[in-house]
């Protein structure tokens, strides 16, 4: 056997011994029920990029490199105005910061792993993903392999993703612009943000955004954007901060 036929049948091993783990099943069987909500947001999302005038293979190679829906639809307005690099830099940056804090929250299961499988883990993270683990492993059980129900979830939510995106390139490609779906990326996006509003504060912030982005919206380069999340994330501090205040003068 060649050293090309060893590797893989060494790789094909490992695939199958990984998917035989009780707690990937778990992951993996626990994910499905999400998996169907991403696929039709995944779907949504390829549409509204094919039809951003990006094309067809560099739409597929942003959706594999990038893997984050909400930082891709932001960044099309972006890219299709002409905006400079670093207004689309920025813009996804302040829309993807939500995963520093999921990382955080990652660390103490996963910080006994060599760096390089952490790092090849933080890219699947994802919204869905974050959701499911933290709810099955609320606090990390000693002698559990929380990076096996991590992979089962992970892997089933990255395949639906990049199955049903790239679904709605190739398909979006084919739909005329008189459809008007170039609309539909903003409008999954919005209906993937009234889903977070939970509580009275993330209302507010919602709020607070909107009308900032309403009142900057003369500024360049769709420069509103970036001053909505600044608007939002200090509203967000500021009432977080009034809140630990609160608490404190109650003790």
């Amino acid at each position: 056997m060649s050293e090309a036929g060893s590797q893989l049948a060494s790789i094909r091993a490992r695939v199958l011994a990984l998917a035989r783990r009780p707690m990937f099943r778990e992951g993996a069987r626990e994910a499905v029920p999400m998996a169907i909500g991403i696929g039709a947001w995944g779907l949504v999302a390829g549409v509204a990029m094919a039809k951003s005038g990006m094309g067809v293979p560099l739409a597929i190679f942003m959706s594999l490199i990038v893997y984050a829906g909400s930082a891709q639809v932001a960044a099309l307005p972006l890219i299709a105005a002409g905006a400079p690099i670093w207004v689309v830099c920025a813009t996804t940056l302040c829309v993807s910061l939500r995963f520093l804090a999921f990382s955080f929250n990652f660390r103490p299961y996963f910080a006994h792993l060599p760096r390089r499988q952490r790092m090849a883990l933080s890219y699947l993270v994802g919204d869905a993903t974050f959701a499911l683990f933290i709810h099955r492993f609320p606090e990390p059980q000693p002698g559990t392999r929380h990076e096996d129900y991590f992979l089962g979830s992970a892997l089933m939510t990255f395949v639906v993703w990049q199955a049903s995106i790239i679904a709605g390139i190739v398909a979006g490609s084919g739909i005329p612009a008189s459809w008007g779906l170039g609309f539909a990326g903003t409008m999954a996006l919005l209906a993937l943000t009234c889903t977070q509003l939970q509580s009275r504060s993330t209302w507010v912030a919602a709020v607070v955004a909107a009308s900032a982005a309403v009142a900057a919206y003369a500024l360049p380069l769709k420069l509103n954007i970036l001053v909505a999340i600044a608007a939002a994330v200090a509203f967000s501090a500021l009432a977080d901060q009034a809140r630990r205040l609160s608490v404190r003068a109650k003790r």
